[in-house]
């Protein structure tokens, strides 16, 4: 039997993070690292990207980066290609990028309402399956779908209007359940993280608005702290959840059950 120290080791594991270059995305990564895991950082500005690969190199993790749009399709393949050309596989996925557009439902743009659909659905379905195609050769790989509480309930307590955005986590969230009904015999694990409301760029009006409304609705009494997301990341894709598939882990002080 493994010690609990060898079932959350990820020595020799390649992690490939979309939307890792700062914000949760990047805690998760640096998560990963911690636990042994070299990275591949994705963003869609190098302003973003070129400080958190020298900030993870810095601190002594195996990192590399690279430019990605995730709605295109080659740009995905070329960022799969280049990580197992520099690392030769790619152990973890974690699907982690994100936008939303905020407006009423009946006055939503088409446009916007495509362009968050394509790049926090389709993104993370594109990643999926030309990941999932090495990781099922392989029989062995670990996905992680970062979704949100949007795609389990409504949006009353903050006052936000995201339709595109909910509908787009909440469609992350069954496709989760059905790639890990699939791929499980294959060798391939599919979690979701859904997480409440955490300080970061996108949440960052919200929560000036309406941060006590938000804070009393949640049991433990607050939001998300920084740190607060990464054990989940590791668990998730570490030996130590390795009986575990299709499911969506809320990490949100308790929100969704008030």
């Amino acid at each position: 039997m493994p010690t609990l120290k060898e079932l959350f080791d990820m020595s020799g594991k390649v992690a490939l993070v979309t939307g890792g270059s700062r914000g949760l995305g990047k805690e998760m990564a640096e998560g990963l690292a911690e636990a042994g895991a070299s990275l591949m950082l994705l963003a869609r500005r190098d302003h973003w990207l070129t400080p958190a690969v020298e900030d993870f190199r810095a601190r002594g993790f195996e990192c590399e980066g690279a430019l990605c749009d995730v709605s295109n399709p080659d740009e995905v393949q070329s960022a799969v290609d280049r990580t197992i050309e520099r690392f030769g596989q790619i152990d973890i996925l974690v699907n982690n990028a994100g936008v939303t557009w905020g407006t009423p439902a009946e006055e939503m743009p088409l446009d916007k309402w495509k362009m968050v659909i394509e790049i926090n659905l389709t993104g993370a379905f594109l990643f999926s399956q030309r990941v999932g195609r090495a990781m099922l050769n392989r029989k062995s790989g670990n996905i992680i779908n970062v979704a949100s509480i949007a795609g389990l309930k409504g949006t009353t307590e903050s006052g936000q209007h995201i339709v595109g955005y909910v509908a787009a986590k909440g469609g992350l969230i069954a496709m989760t359940r059905e790639l890990a009904a699939k791929w499980a015999r294959r060798g391939v694990r599919v979690n979701a993280i859904a997480p409440g409301f955490f300080p970061s760029r996108m949440t960052e009006k919200v929560l000036d608005e309406s941060q006590p409304q938000i804070e009393a609705s949640v049991p433990m009494g607050r939001v998300g702290r920084e740190g607060e997301l990464k054990g989940v990341a590791v668990f998730l894709a570490s030996d130590a959840s390795s009986y575990i598939t299709g499911q969506t882990i809320v990490v949100d002080g308790g929100g969704t059950i008030a």
